[in-house]
């Protein structure tokens, strides 16, 4: 779930790659110093900074109270994923395989009967095995080798592994004003670093955030600032309205075996 501070992260990043386009190890594209983070700067520290020529470009949300832009109904998205591990049958043999992750389910459905391990941290699939065999074996013989259980006798089995996907839906919508402040030395690198910002992000429309989801861009207005108290300090506010979404997400657990109905009775296995 995105909140307020991914937002402002994300803008940072994206004003990061904007200044360094070829890394942070390389020069700005205007040749200077530049110091992106979110907040407010520590007044000392900026003052330092402007006097040996550095760009200080903080990212800070407005005092304004913002608004909910909720427009949409609620959907359900499922991403699904694979289980680590694999479970296979011969015969009467089963064969526990692959990489076991935590929260995988392995099952068997013998003769009729289920039988279900959840993966624990440091299950190896021979203990996933052992661990199926003595389930097994409050109802019938079974023995293990390794990762291979036999059931003596069994006529039909069948042999399954699943695990939880991540399912999600757009709880609201929001959208709140974002200010991006280029604390600068002199008007020229002001100026450069104010509109190579404003024009790249200008053409972004839509900032990736770390859940997945997306946050609007849309240009509201700048503000320039030349302070005569501080002959050393030229700035500029760009500011921009950010519309972004909160994504609640569950984990839903798979049905191994799915349902019978017997006598009229809905069993899941």
């Amino acid at each position: 779930m995105a909140d307020i501070s991914d937002v402002e992260q994300a803008v940072a990043n994206s004003i990061t790659s904007i200044l360094y386009p070829a890394g942070p190890s390389q020069s700005s594209i205007i040749g200077v110093l530049c110091r992106v983070y979110r907040g407010w700067p520590n007044a000392a520290t900026l003052n330092t900074d402007l006097s040996a020529g550095v760009v200080n470009v903080t990212v800070v949300a407005d005092n304004d109270s913002g608004r909910t832009t909720t427009r949409y109904l609620p959907a359900w998205h499922t991403t699904s994923v694979q289980p680590g591990v694999t479970a296979s049958a011969t015969g009467p043999a089963i064969t526990i395989a692959g990489n076991p992750v935590p929260g995988d389910v392995v099952g068997a459905l013998i003769d009729g009967a289920a039988y279900t391990y959840r993966i624990q941290d440091g299950d190896t699939t021979g203990l996933i095995a052992a661990n199926i065999q003595h389930l097994i074996q409050t109802d019938r013989l079974a023995s293990v080798q390794g990762s291979t259980i036999t059931v003596p006798g069994a006529s039909a089995i069948t042999v399954r592994a699943v695990c939880d996907n991540a399912t999600s839906f757009e709880s609201r919508r929001q959208e709140k004003d974002l200010r991006i402040i280029c604390w600068c030395p002199t008007p020229p690198i002001r100026d450069s670093v104010a509109a190579a910002i404003d024009s790249a992000i200008d053409q972004t429309g839509f900032l990736p955030l770390p859940d997945g989801t997306n946050a609007r861009m849309i240009y509201r207005n700048t503000a320039s600032y030349d302070q005569a108290q501080n002959a050393l300090l030229y700035r500029r506010d760009l500011v921009y309205l950010v519309e972004y979404p909160t994504v609640t997400t569950i984990q839903q657990p798979s049905m191994i075996f799915g349902a019978s109905d017997i006598n009229g009775n809905i069993t899941y296995g």
